[in-house]
C-alpha cells in the first residue's frame, strides 16, 4: 500500500519510544507501508541514530534537524517563510505540516510526542483511523462556559483540568447529549499516568516536579464524545490524527521564539483555531480512544510556569476573539468543503487577530503578532501549491 498517512514526532532524546508504536502497528495488523515518519529535531541530536532506527524498523521516514529544514525551505522556495516555525519549540510540529503539503500522497496526518507510550491492547494506529471514517451517533458534551474539559468524566472525582483550559471557564455545568457525526476531520487520543495539566494546575496538584501527583488511568476515560457546536477544548498534539484538508487551518502557533517569551500554547491555539473552523464547515473532532501512556519526564513545575505566564492572560480571551468569526461564502454543505474554505476561515480569524486592540492585556501585541504570522503561512502553504504545480507541470 502506498504511503497516505505523516506521523510527525517532534524529539530531541526519546525518539526510541517509536519502536513501540511500530511493534503495536504490527501487533494490530496494522500496515506499516502505509507510514512515513519525519522526526523534526535538533542540529544537536543523535540523528544518524534516528535515521538508524527507522532502518531497522523497516519504516519510511526522514529526519529534519534545523540545517536540514533550512535546506528544505530552500530546495522548496520558501526560505523566505522559514520563520513561521519557531526554533527550538514544540512548534516545530508545523514543519511537519508543511512537509505534508508539498507531498500531494498524505492524506492523513499523526501527530506523536516522544515522551508517550501506546497501549498494547489498543491498535493506535488503526482506531484513530477508524474514528476519522467515523460515521453515526456519538456522545456530544458542552457547557454553559462553552467550554468542554475532555477529562469530564471522573471531574467531581480527580478536579482536573487540562492544560489551555480557561480558568474562567472552570465551574462550568456540563451537559451530555447524543449528535450525528458524519465528517470527522481530527481525532484526539487521551492519556493515562501523568496528565497534561499547566504548571499552575500541578502547583496546585503539589507537584514540584512538573507531572502532577495525582495521576490518570483507564477507568477515568468511558465514552469517546464530540464537543457540540459552538463549544471549544483543549486540543493537544501528543496523540491526535488529522485529515489533510484541515492543515491550512491547523498552524501550531509561533510560540516560545518571540519578543514577548510566549509559549506552550502552540497546540491550545491551533486547537482552538481548527474547532471554530470545524464549527462553521459542519465538521467533529472525536475524543477519547486510543489512549497513549503519557511519561513527562520530571522538570521544574516553575521553568513551565515561566514558559507559560506570559500567555495565560491571552489564552482567557482568545477563543472569544475568533468565536464570532463568520467569513461569508462557505459551503452549506459540509462534504463540500476544500482546503481553500479552511484557508478562508482561517485567513478570517488572522484579520481579527491583526486588526485588534488588545493593549488591555498584558503582552496583547502578541495577538497582533500570532495573526501576521498566521497570514505566512497560509502564503507558505499557497507557495508551496505553486512549486508543486509547477514541478508537475514541468514532468
Amino acid at each position: 500500500m502506498s504511503e497516505d498517512i505523516c506521523v510527525i514526532v517532534p524529539t530531541i532524546r526519546e525518539y526510541e519510544r517509536m519502536r513501540a508504536y511500530f511493534e503495536n502497528a504490527r501487533d494490530h495488523g496494522f500496515d506499516l507501508s502505509r507510514l512515513h515518519v519525519v522526526l523534526v529535531t535538533e542540529d544537536f541530536c543523535e540523528t544518524d541514530e534516528m535515521r538508524a532506527m527507522l532502518d531497522e524498523e523497516g519504516v519510511s521516514g526522514e529526519v529534519f534537524d534545523g540545517s536540514r529544514r533550512e535546506e528544505w525551505y530552500e530546495a522548496h522556495g520558501v526560505a523566505e517563510y522559514g520563520h513561521v516555525v519557531p526554533a527550538a519549540s514544540h512548534a516545530e510540529t508545523s514543519f511537519g505540516l508543511l512537509y505534508m503539503w508539498a507531498n500531494d500522497r498524505f492524506d492523513y496526518g499523526f501527530f506523536i510526542d516522544d515522551d508517550t507510550l501506546p497501549h498494547p491492547e489498543d491498535d493506535f494506529f488503526g482506531t484513530h483511523m477508524e474514528n476519522l471514517a467515523f460515521e453515526g451517533e456519538v456522545k456530544s458534551v458542552s457547557s454553559d462556559k462553552q467550554w468542554v474539559n475532555v477529562l469530564h468524566e471522573r471531574a467531581d472525582e480527580h478536579g482536573l483540568y487540562p492544560r489551555g483550559y480557561p480558568y474562567s471557564a472552570m465551574d462550568e455545568t456540563v451537559e451530555t447529549d447524543t449528535e450525528d457525526v458524519a465528517d470527522v476531520v481530527a481525532s484526539q487520543g487521551l492519556w493515562t499516568n501523568v496528565p497534561d495539566l499547566d504548571a499552575v494546575r500541578i502547583l496546585m496538584d503539589g507537584d514540584l516536579q512538573g507531572q502532577a501527583q495525582t495521576r490518570t488511568s483507564r477507568d477515568d476515560f468511558e465514552d469517546d464524545f464530540v464537543a457540540a457546536p459552538d463549544n471549544y477544548l483543549t486540543v493537544c498534539s501528543m496523540n491526535l490524527a488529522f485529515e489533510r484538508e484541515v492543515i491550512p487551518a491547523f498552524y501550531q502557533l509561533p510560540m516560545d521564539d518571540n519578543e514577548w517569551d510566549v509559549g506552550r500554547f502552540d497546540d491550545i491555539w491551533s486547537g482552538v483555531f481548527l474547532k471554530r473552523a470545524a464549527d462553521l464547515l459542519g465538521k467533529q473532532v472525536y475524543n477519547g480512544a486510543p489512549l497513549c501512556e503519557h511519561n513527562k519526564a520530571p522538570r521544574s513545575t516553575f521553568d513551565d510556569l515561566h514558559n507559560e505566564v506570559a500567555g495565560l492572560e491571552l489564552n482567557e480571551h482568545l477563543w472569544e476573539l475568533v468565536d464570532d468569526v463568520e467569513p461569508a461564502g462557505l459551503p452549506d454543505d459540509p462534504a463540500a468543503a476544500t482546503p481553500d474554505d479552511y484557508a478562508t476561515v482561517f485567513a478570517a480569524m488572522a484579520d481579527r487577530l491583526v486588526e485588534g486592540e488588545f493593549d488591555e492585556y498584558r503582552n496583547g501585541a502578541f495577538f497582533n503578532h500570532v495573526g501576521e504570522y498566521m497570514h505566512d503561512w497560509l502564503d507558505c502553504l499557497d507557495a508551496l501549491a505553486h512549486v508543486e504545480a509547477t514541478e508537475s507541470t514541468a514532468a
